[in-house]
């Protein structure tokens, strides 16, 4: 059976485009498998092709492994590199402006109007920060909960 594991495990780590789903098979030892894909990943001249299948192999190590220790056997910066690792980092930052436009919008809904039905405030956290924004501006120009509406229809209508 050991034999069998290595077998499988070396399949893995003599193959490239392998490499990232290495950490997620059945090893004896993993945190020496992990460094073995680490090494293997090292080995890897191209330096593009070798940043794409540390990020790959990072991300998928993740599913198995704590961080701390995929921190010891990969750097970083090469996972920073990676193009998946920035359009991640993108969208999370997406993601949290939205958040943010969204909470400071409600609260200033909620200061202009008293609290709003909850129907309401869904509406309002589907809008994109850049919609949340208008909401915010086009406070000054609404007088009750019903101009809200009415702004927030003629919104998903155009």
């Amino acid at each position: 059976m050991f034999e069998k594991l290595l077998a499988v495990s070396s399949q893995f780590l003599d193959n490239p485009a392998l490499l990232p789903l290495a950490p997620l098979t059945q090893s004896n030892s993993p945190q020496e498998l992990l460094s073995q894909v680490a090494q293997s990943v090292a080995k890897i001249s191209d330096r593009e092709t070798r940043r794409d299948i540390a990020a790959y192999t990072e991300i998928l190590a993740g599913l198995k492994f704590q961080k701390d220790l995929i921190r010891q056997f990969f750097r970083e910066d090469v996972m920073q590199e990676s193009v998946i690792y920035q359009d991640i980092l993108q969208k999370g930052q997406q993601q949290g402006k939205q958040q943010e436009a969204f909470t400071y919008t409600l609260r200033l809904v909620n200061r202009r109007f008293g609290d709003i039905d909850s129907s309401l405030t869904e509406r309002i956290r589907i809008l994109s920060a850049n919609q949340l924004e208008n909401v915010g501006e086009a406070l000054f120009d609404l007088s009750n909960v019903n101009d809200l509406e009415a702004w927030l229809d003629q919104q998903e209508n155009s």
